[in-house]
């Protein structure tokens, strides 16, 4: 599976070594940055990239990686077409794939060992969706409401 990652500094040794982990289970990994260490990097064009990128990219997920995993989760949801879940353990990690269908898990650097985070990780690229269709109803519900909401804000723009 290709995988594609994001992180701000907070995450930037934790994504290596995640990237690395993931090449050696056999998926591709796509690294969207950053590319160098610097404690004053803005996270959100990485995520979006990151983000852009899954939804162009069928099949594929993303792993967005930060201090909490909150702002590269809201980042990266920003996209349209991203379903982007913290996850913070395995339970979250799992039940974001089954119920929600997401496609980008955000993880906290700093909120779990790297074997913690690494293992949240493994638990959300393993678990399918259900296709259980309240399931996929509500993901409709939510991708109905989106792309309405962006029209509506285009037009009121235009």
């Amino acid at each position: 599976m290709r995988v594609h990652v994001a992180t701000d500094h907070a995450g930037f040794d934790f994504i290596r070594d995640l990237a690395a982990h993931l090449r050696e289970a056999g998926h591709e990994v796509v690294d969207h940055g950053p590319q160098i260490y610097d404690a004053e990097d803005d996270y959100p064009a990485f995520c979006t990239a990151a983000g852009e990128a899954v939804v162009a990219d069928e099949g594929s997920l993303g792993v967005v990686v930060g201090g909490s995993g909150n702002g590269e989760q809201i980042a990266a949801n920003k996209v349209l077409g991203v379903r982007a879940a913290l996850a913070w353990n395995l339970d979250t990690a799992r039940l974001a794939r089954q119920h929600n269908d997401a496609n980008v898990v955000a993880i906290g650097a700093r909120q779990h060992s790297v074997e913690e985070a690494t293992a949240i990780v493994d638990a959300f690229l393993d678990e399918p969706f259900s296709g259980a269709e309240r399931h996929a109803r509500r993901i409709r519900q939510v991708g109905d409401y989106e792309r309405q909401a962006r029209a509506t804000a285009g037009a009121a723009g235009a």
